[in-house]
C-alpha cells in the first residue's frame, strides 16, 4: 500500500496567516465553550458564528497543508454540537435536570475538542479524529 500524502507547496508567510486565523477561531471558541461550561457566563452566540464563518472561508485556503484538519475539526465541532444542542433540547422542555445534564455534557465534549486542537496547533501538527 502506497501512503503518500500530497501536500501543496505553501508560503511561509500564507502559513502564518493561515495560523493566526486559526489561532483567532480556536479563541473565540474557546470564549464560547468556557462560558457554555461556567454557570452564569455568557457568551455571545455571535463569537461562535463569526469563528465558524473564519473557518468556512480559510478552509480552502488551507487545502493541501496540515492546517486543512484544524478548519474542518472547527467546523465538525460546532455543527456536531448545535446539532446535539437541538435534539436533546426536548429535555429542557419535559425534564429539566436531564436537559442540564445533556447540555453540560455536550458543552465539555465542545471544550475538550477546542482545547485538544489548540494543542496539537500550539505543536503544529494535523488533527486528527
Amino acid at each position: 500500500m502506497n501512503d503518500v500524502v500530497d501536500v501543496k507547496t505553501v508560503d511561509s508567510a500564507a502559513m502564518e496567516s493561515l495560523k493566526t486565523w486559526g489561532w483567532v477561531s480556536y479563541l473565540l471558541h474557546l470564549i464560547v465553550a468556557v462560558a457554555a461550561v461556567v454557570p452564569s457566563a455568557q457568551a455571545s452566540i455571535v463569537l461562535l458564528l463569526i469563528a465558524l464563518v473564519i473557518d468556512l472561508v480559510k478552509r480552502s485556503d488551507a487545502q493541501g497543508t496540515w492546517q486543512q484538519s484544524h478548519f474542518s475539526w472547527r467546523i465538525r465541532s460546532v455543527i456536531w454540537a448545535g446539532i446535539l444542542y437541538v435534539v436533546t433540547a426536548p429535555l429542557w422542555i419535559l425534564f429539566l435536570v436531564p436537559g442540564w445534564i445533556a447540555w453540560t455534557l455536550i458543552s465539555l465534549w465542545f471544550l475538550y475538542r477546542i482545547v485538544r486542537g489548540m494543542l496539537a496547533m500550539n505543536k503544529d501538527q494535523a488533527i486528527h479524529g
